[in-house]
């Protein structure tokens, strides 16, 4: 089954069939519509290499992650690829797993299949991997790292809204012993929300002790071991405020270990709003990051980048805001936490 098939049982040029299968708007309705007709009579389908050689163009999309078991990202793919479909584009998807040369061997795949955008949704892993990619003049989408350069869009997630909301919910519920938990200070994304977290502690005149700040690994081994630090210190927290939700549930589960109750000892606050974080106990009170909007942003960029006659010359910047999210994780301060350090005051 080819195009003169469809051209002879439709009673078109062949011409004709190659535009509509490859939907130029040019051609006319009435003979597109007959030829589609006849294409799904017959469950053609078209071959996308043989059209990717005659047109020059791919039509695939990559999308690069740093962790596909990180709950955060299955629906930034899932978002990303529906509205692939929808344009009638692929995508070539890759989890790094935070390794450099998985990075590499991903960028290589994806020059040899020729793909017209790469949206790279790793949060801050080094971008001088993909200087291939940006030879090649391909249009790239980052998440806070975007180099001002033509043809590269930045996503700069507001983490400072969200992160303010978190800090001044807790000083409302009389908190002021608030710890933070980061993500990995190697990642830039981490480090953001670090600096957002001292910047609105500091706004509010709640002074911030040092052995408050502990970093975490953005896992749930990650934050029982961070929460375990935070217990070690001689005046431990009555609430945490955590880089991402992963975290927070790790928090909550070392305080279960401990016999602590949240909220009615240790108040928790997570950040990203994963799917998960409404249906664990108590739901987890978060800062919201939305990933649909992230992956609809990215897929955006990508288009009206191959789209824009000229690229700017610094590229584009759009900006995903965060908001708190309340659920049942958090509560007015106890008079009497059960924390370590309140249990040896009772027992002297």
């Amino acid at each position: 089954m080819d195009i003169r098939e469809i051209a002879r049982r439709a009673r078109v040029s062949t011409a004709t069939v190659s535009r509509t299968i490859n939907r130029i708007p040019t051609v006319n309705p009435q003979l597109a519509k007959r030829v589609w007709n006849v294409v799904e009579e017959l469950g053609y389908y078209p071959n996308t290499q043989a059209r990717a050689l005659v047109s020059g163009r791919s039509r695939i999309f990559g999308l690069i992650i740093s962790e596909i078991t990180n709950p955060f990202f299955p629906e930034i793919v899932q978002v990303f690829e529906r509205i692939a479909v929808q344009h009638h584009y692929e995508i070539m998807l890759t989890s790094t797993g935070h390794d450099p040369m998985q990075m590499e061997t991903a960028v290589r795949r994806m020059i040899e299949r020729r793909v017209e955008g790469v949206a790279i949704m790793t949060f801050g892993m080094e971008e001088v991997l993909l200087e291939d990619l940006k030879l090649r003049k391909v249009p790239l989408v980052f998440v806070d790292v975007g180099p001002a350069r033509p043809r590269v869009s930045n996503i700069r997630i507001d983490y400072l809204h969200g992160i303010r909301q978190a800090v001044q919910h807790l000083a409302a519920l009389r908190h002021q012993d608030i710890a933070f938990i980061s993500g990995p200070v190697h990642l830039k994304s981490a480090q953001a929300r670090k600096q957002a977290f001292l910047a609105s502690m500091t706004e509010i005149g709640l002074e911030v002790n040092p052995a408050m700040i502990v970093e975490g690994t953005h896992t749930i081994e990650g934050g029982i071991a961070a929460y375990g630090k935070l217990l070690n210190a001689e005046n431990p927290p009555t609430a945490v405020i955590c880089s991402n939700d992963m975290t927070a549930m790790g928090v909550m589960r070392k305080a279960y270990e401990e016999g602590i109750q949240i909220p009615a000892d240790l108040s928790v606050v997570g950040f990203d709003d994963v799917r998960l974080s409404q249906f664990v106990l108590p739901a987890l009170t978060t800062v919201q990051m939305s990933q649909a909007e992230l992956a609809r942003l990215a897929f955006n960029a990508l288009l009206e980048e191959l789209q824009r006659p000229t690229p700017s010359p610094t590229g584009t910047e759009y900006v995903l805001k965060t908001n708190l999210v309340l659920r049942e994780s958090t509560r007015l301060v106890s008079d009497n936490p059960r924390l370590p350090t309140a249990r040896k005051k009772l027992r002297s």
